[in-house]
């Protein structure tokens, strides 16, 4: 039976009335094929949309990271920026939407890999889409050249480390003094595997190699540069995905908290944005990870020339910081994960700051704490998104939000 797709889900599946939905599909193709549960998981594209183009990489089929390499780039820019329109919407938002900065191919400086052995030999890459299949990703246009360089390292230490039964993960990052490594979910070393484990760090030329949480060998320092700081984060820390988004994000940031000479960052990490501002602003930043406070207190303490940068570490989902305490600040920089920070934009609403930086990487939850901040008198000024994670359904975005001065 034929479908029409209608438009893109939540996920970057077409969908087709019924709901019927289809992988790699576009809005206004026809398809044929077997549907089963509510999907047509092997679609034959009879009519195709002019955004089709063919996928550049030779993975994409059986790897799960790039649901949307069979569309045009100017198609999911405006895909992207229309999820973002569509979830203000159904809040009653109305925006300015600035554009959308899109990193380049080969970019993502942070992965996570899945490992497992073979009857003969290991395999590591990607999971396959909704499956624990794991795809091998030699040519991957995604992430940056140099880890794609490092796989015979990561198959070493995936056979050194897993079993048939369980796959282990491979926390990568690219920094400026080489690859961060940090293996979880992995059989605890012995000595013998000990010093193999050290034996591959060293072959591999890796920066750092941390094992279930321990630090196994760290030949230099793997530092990030946040501004003008180097920051040597923990293993395993969050960082943004690739450089090119983060510029972007500290850029709308800057903007939106304008001339603040007292800002608050919640949800602060390793000092992605609060190193950045502190050239400029007295910085107070929150986070609940003590280990990523130590390595942004580091980075500031080896900074000449910013301006006093306080920490504390907090849960900001269970304690968030109250209105009297955000009120001593002329701005506030948010970048929650995913759950959003409704207790804490509540906070935020109440106080007397007069500018949020918010960051999201949902635009749901970003729309529903939206509305929080403008029934406390905000206005939305402007909204940046950021896709950093090419070819996905991902999406991010900053946002401006500003209201007159609260006595």
């Amino acid at each position: 039976m034929k479908r029409t797709i209608r438009r893109l889900g939540h996920l970057g599946d077409g969908v087709a009335d019924g709901p019927v939905f289809v992988p790699r599909t576009l809005p206004g193709e026809i398809v044929e094929g077997e549907v089963a549960c509510g999907r047509m998981p092997s679609p034959r594209i009879a009519t195709p949309s002019p955004e089709r183009i063919a996928a550049p990489c030779p993975h994409y089929r059986t790897c799960g990271g790039c649901s949307l390499q069979h569309a045009s780039d100017a198609f999911v820019e405006t895909w992207k920026t229309d999820v973002v329109r569509s979830a203000l919407d159904r809040q009653g938002i109305d925006a300015t939407i600035r554009g959308i900065v899109t990193s380049p191919p080969r970019s993502r400086r942070r992965a996570t890999l899945h490992g497992r052995r073979l009857r003969k030999g290991v395999l590591v890459g990607f999971n396959g889409r909704a499956s624990d299949t794991i795809t091998a990703v030699p040519q991957c246009h995604l992430v940056r050249p140099a880890i794609l360089a490092a796989i015979p390292s990561f198959e070493a230490l995936i056979s050194l480390g897993a079993s048939r039964k369980a796959e282990i993960d491979l926390a990568v990052l690219e920094t400026e003094a080489g690859l961060d490594v940090s293996v979880s979910e992995a059989r605890p070393l012995d000595r013998e595997s000990l010093v193999a484990a050290v034996q591959i760090a060293e072959a591999g030329d890796l920066a750092r190699l941390s094992w279930n949480g321990d630090l196994v060998a760290e030949r230099r320092v793997p530092v990030i540069r946040f501004g003008r700081a180097s920051v040597a984060p923990p293993p395993g820390a969050f960082l943004q995905a690739t450089a090119a988004g983060e510029a972007a994000l500290v850029s709308a940031v800057r903007d939106a908290v304008g001339g603040a000479s007292r800002i608050v960052d919640l949800f602060a990490g390793c000092g992605t944005f609060s190193l950045p501002l502190a050239e400029n602003a007295g910085i107070h930043a929150v986070e609940g990870g003590a280990a990523m406070l130590a390595a942004l207190d580091r980075g500031w303490r080896q900074t000449p020339d910013l301006k006093r940068v306080t920490m504390e570490a907090r849960d900001l989902f269970r304690r968030p910081l109250l209105p009297d305490e955000v009120s001593r600040f002329d701005a506030a920089v948010i970048d929650p994960p995913r759950a959003g920070a409704e207790a804490q934009t509540h906070e935020l609403a109440a106080s007397t700051v007069s500018r949020v930086a918010a960051v999201s990487c949902n635009p749901v939850t970003f729309a529903r704490d939206a509305r929080l901040l403008l029934e406390g008198g905000f206005r939305l000024d402007w909204v940046q998104v950021v896709d950093q994670f090419r070819w996905s359904p991902h999406v991010e975005l900053a946002a401006c939000f500003s209201r007159d001065h609260m006595a």
